[in-house]
């Protein structure tokens, strides 16, 4: 299905103030953030960043739906202020990022499923959640922003390459020249380097020269975005890059499959993701709902207004669906 919603009123007074909560997953402290506390009618989304973000991005959509859930987001591990793992090299697998799915939904969602949202590496974190035995039982549904599978990715690069037609060649030339960013990543030293200096400087100008950061200060207050920490969150983000993309290339899951509801947002702008990637989801998320919107890859800054509608409409949908 496909829908572009109408941009609903702001937010009427003062946004409400998170509480800070530090959750252990290992050998690595999670710095986290919750609005309100779980109860009967009040819902739990968990919302998960991507890439070089920290949590901060996702405040304005958390800010508009602290009303009516239970909201909480986290900072990856090596993000924010959460503390990375040590060496960098192999801390970063979906395996320990699913450990530290595990560790706060356990800590501040107890014995209760959440609903998660996730974008851009939040989403591809969101996939293995939902999709994997450790995990699964622990998610209500899953909101999915610019972020596929890397076993879907890799399922869909294989079969358009077993196609060999002008289309899916071209649509496999496309998403090549998309995932440039990719290839740079897995560069040793170079990314931490520039992140370190002239592009983690810039970033957010360039951010706002594209129109994904409407609000961008620069990264001066407490809950700033992007924040002060991006360029050091960035150099250990490229781990998940290197830690990831090239084992499930090579061995991708064929049973990848989510048996919870799936809500799948397409920005028709994203310059990373092709809208293609996601033709064949339904055999992979059999219970889907799918929307567009016209917008770039940052949807949680730049459409904040249209991206909590459609999460609190698909979260109360389904919990009024299981009573």
């Amino acid at each position: 299905m496909t829908a572009t919603p109408a941009t609903p009123a702001q937010p009427a007074g003062p946004p409400p103030r998170p509480a800070h909560r530090t959750v252990r997953s290992g050998t690595v402290t999670l710095d986290a953030v919750e609005f309100g506390s779980p109860a009967p009618g009040r819902p739990t989304v968990l919302l998960v960043h991507g890439y070089p973000d920290s949590k901060e991005v996702w405040l304005p959509v958390a800010e508009r739906l602290a009303a009516g859930f239970h909201v909480i987001a986290y900072d990856v591990r090596g993000h924010g202020r959460s503390t990375a793992p040590r060496p960098l090299r192999g801390g970063f697998t979906l395996s320990c990022l699913t450990d530290d799915f595990l560790a706060v939904t356990a800590a501040l969602s107890p014995g209760r499923p959440v609903h998660l949202v996730g974008h851009d590496w939040g989403s591809v974190q969101g996939w293995e959640f939902a999709t994997s035995d450790r995990a699964r039982d622990r998610v209500a549904s899953f909101t999915s922003v610019s972020g596929p599978s890397l076993d879907h990715l890799a399922l869909w690069l294989r079969a358009r390459a077993a196609e060999r037609t002008p289309r899916a060649l071209g649509q496999l030339l496309g998403q090549g020249a998309r995932s440039w960013y990719v290839y740079a990543l897995h560069t040793p030293r170079l990314p931490e380097l520039a992140w370190r200096g002239p592009l983690g400087r810039h970033w957010p100008a360039l951010l706002r020269r594209t129109g994904d950061l409407p609000d961008a200060d620069g990264g001066t207050g407490d809950d700033a975005y992007p924040t002060r920490s991006l360029p050091e969150d960035a150099a250990h983000g490229a781990w998940l890059y290197r830690d990831n993309v090239r084992a499930r290339m090579r061995a991708p899951r064929r049973d990848a499959r989510a048996r919870m509801p799936v809500q799948l947002v397409v920005p028709t702008g994203d310059p990373f993701l092709s809208e293609r990637l996601y033709d064949d989801l339904d055999r992979w998320a059999p219970d889907l709902t799918r929307h567009t919107i016209t917008a770039g890859h940052w949807l949680p800054r730049s459409r904040p207004d249209q991206l909590a509608e459609l999460v609190k409409d698909f979260v109360r949908n389904q919990e009024e669906k299981s009573g």
